[in-house]
C-alpha cells in the first residue's frame, strides 16, 4: 500500500473518530426543564410561568439558538409540581430519573417547593433557578441553586424605607404601629421574620398584632378581629392564596376596615394575580400595595402586549417576566459553556458577569457564592382602577403611586 493510500484511510478513520464526539457536543436541540404547579390549588401562577418559558424559548429559536453549539434550538420539558411539598419532591425525583439530558431547569413557584425540588436536583448536579423568595433557598451551601430573585429578607428591607416614606409624604405622618397577617409558607415566613427581628425597629415602627396562620383558611373573623381591635397604622398581609386573601379582604371591609380604612401591603405575587377580580371586586383591590421581586414594567412594553395577545393575560407578573428571563440566562450560559453539559452550564452561570438583566430589577445578572444574584432590586405594585401597575422604582414606573386615603 502507498504511504498516500494509507495516509489517507489513516485520516478518514480520524474523521469517523472525531466526528461523533462533535455532534455529541453540538445537539440539533438542549433539553430545559420547568418544573412549576400545572395542577391542584397553585395551577393558575404555574400555567403563567409556562406562557413565559414557552415565550423565551421561541424567542430564543427564532433568533438562531444556541450559537456555540451550531444554533442548536431550545425545548422547554414541561414537569409538574404538584399542590404539596411531597409532590413537589417526586416530581423532582421524576425528572432528574426519566429527562438525564436535561442541562437545566427553572421552578418551582413556592419557596416551600423549590427547598424541597433541590434536595433533589443538587443531588444530580442539576442547576435551577428560581424566583422564589425564601432566604433558605440559598443558605445550605448548594452549588446548583441560582436565585434570580432578589430573597424575601432583602426584599423587606428594600421596601420597608419605601412604604414609610411614602406613608409620610402622603398623610404628613410618620407611621409608627404595625400588623401582620401572614401564612406559614417559606416565602412569607421569611419576609416576616426579617420584619420581626430588627427591620421594624430600624425603621421606628411598632408590631402590635402577629397573627400566622395556615392556609387555606376556612374563616378570616379572627384574625381580622385582632386588626380591628389594634388600629394599626400599617397592615402588612401575606397570603399567598387567593382565596385567603380574598377571605381576607372581605371580611375586613366587613369590619369597616376596607377601601383604605387601614393601609394595606403586601409581600409577594398573590394579591395581584388576575385571578383576584374573579372573586374580589376592585373595589376593595383600589390602593392595596404589594412587594415584589419583579413585574412587567417600563421596557417590557412588547412582551406585555404579546403576552396579552397569545395567552389573554390581562398583564405580566412576575411568574411570566422572571420565568421569561431565566430561559435566556440558562441560553446564555450554554453560549458561555460551549456544551451542552448540566457541570459546565452551572461553571457558566457562576462566573456569569452581565446577561439579560434587562428582565429583572436593577442590577446585572451575576451570582455571589451562596447562588444569589448581586444587586437584585425590587419593584412595588399598587392596584389602581382595577390593575396592578408597577410603581417603584421610580425608573420602571409604569404610574405614580398614591397613599389609600380614610
Amino acid at each position: 500500500m502507498s504511504k498516500i493510500t494509507r495516509r489517507t484511510l489513516l485520516a478518514g478513520a480520524s474523521i469517523g473518530l472525531v466526528a461523533p464526539r462533535a455532534w455529541a457536543q453540538a445537539p440539533s436541540e438542549v433539553k430545559v426543564g420547568l418544573l412549576v404547579p400545572v395542577s391542584g390549588l397553585y395551577a393558575r401562577p404555574g400555567l403563567v410561568m409556562r406562557h413565559g418559558a414557552e415565550m423565551a424559548v421561541e424567542h430564543i429559536n427564532a433568533q438562531g439558538g444556541v450559537k456555540s453549539l451550531g444554533g442548536a434550538r431550545l425545548k422547554l420539558v414541561v414537569l409538574d409540581s404538584g399542590d404539596t411539598t411531597e409532590k413537589a419532591k417526586n416530581a423532582a425525583q421524576r425528572m432528574v430519573a426519566q429527562e438525564p439530558d436535561l442541562v437545566a431547569a427553572s421552578g418551582a413557584y413556592l419557596s416551600s417547593f423549590t427547598l424541597a425540588v433541590t434536595e433533589v436536583t443538587e443531588r444530580a448536579n442539576l442547576p435551577v433557578l428560581t424566583l422564589s423568595y425564601s432566604d433558605l433557598i440559598t443558605d445550605r451551601g448548594f452549588k446548583y441553586v441560582f436565585q434570580t430573585s432578589a430573597t424575601a429578607g432583602s426584599q423587606a428591607k428594600q421596601a420597608l424605607p419605601q412604604i414609610v416614606k411614602l406613608a409620610e409624604t402622603a398623610s404628613g405622618k410618620k407611621p409608627k404601629t404595625v400588623a401582620i397577617v401572614t401564612d406559614n409558607t417559606g416565602a412569607s415566613v421569611a419576609s416576616a421574620k426579617s420584619m420581626r427581628e430588627g427591620l421594624l425597629a430600624e425603621n421606628g415602627l411598632q408590631l402590635i398584632v402577629d397573627e400566622t396562620f395556615t392556609p387555606p383558611l376556612a374563616d378570616a373573623t379572627s384574625l381580622v378581629q385582632k386588626v380591628r381591635a389594634a388600629r394599626p397604622d400599617l397592615l402588612f398581609f401575606l397570603p399567598t392564596v387567593i382565596s385567603d386573601a380574598k377571605l381576607l379582604l372581605e371580611k375586613m371591609n366587613e369590619f369597616g376596615l376596607g377601601q383604605g380604612k387601614i393601609p394595606t401591603i403586601s409581600f409577594g405575587i398573590a394579591i395581584a394575580e388576575p385571578d383576584m377580580l374573579q372573586t374580589v371586586s376592585p373595589e376593595l383591590l383600589q390602593g392595596v400595595l404589594t412587594c415584589v421581586a419583579s413585574w412587567g414594567a417600563k421596557g417590557h412594553e412588547a412582551l406585555i402586549a404579546e403576552l396579552k395577545s397569545r395567552y389573554k393575560e390581562p398583564w405580566m407578573t412576575q411568574n411570566a417576566i422572571s420565568t421569561y428571563g431565566d430561559m435566556w440566562i440558562i441560553k446564555d450560559a450554554l453560549e458561555k459553556a460551549g456544551k451542552a453539559d448540566r457541570v459546565a452550564v452551572a461553571d457558566a452561570l457562576r462566573s456569569m458577569d452581565g446577561g439579560p438583566s434587562k428582565y429583572y430589577p436593577l442590577g446585572e445578572i451575576k451570582f455571589d457564592e451562596k447562588g444569589r444574584r448581586v444587586g437584585a432590586g425590587m419593584t412595588i405594585v399598587q392596584w389602581q382602577s382595577g390593575v396592578p401597575v408597577t410603581v417603584f422604582p421610580p425608573q420602571l414606573a409604569l404610574a405614580q403611586p398614591f397613599w389609600p386615603k380614610s
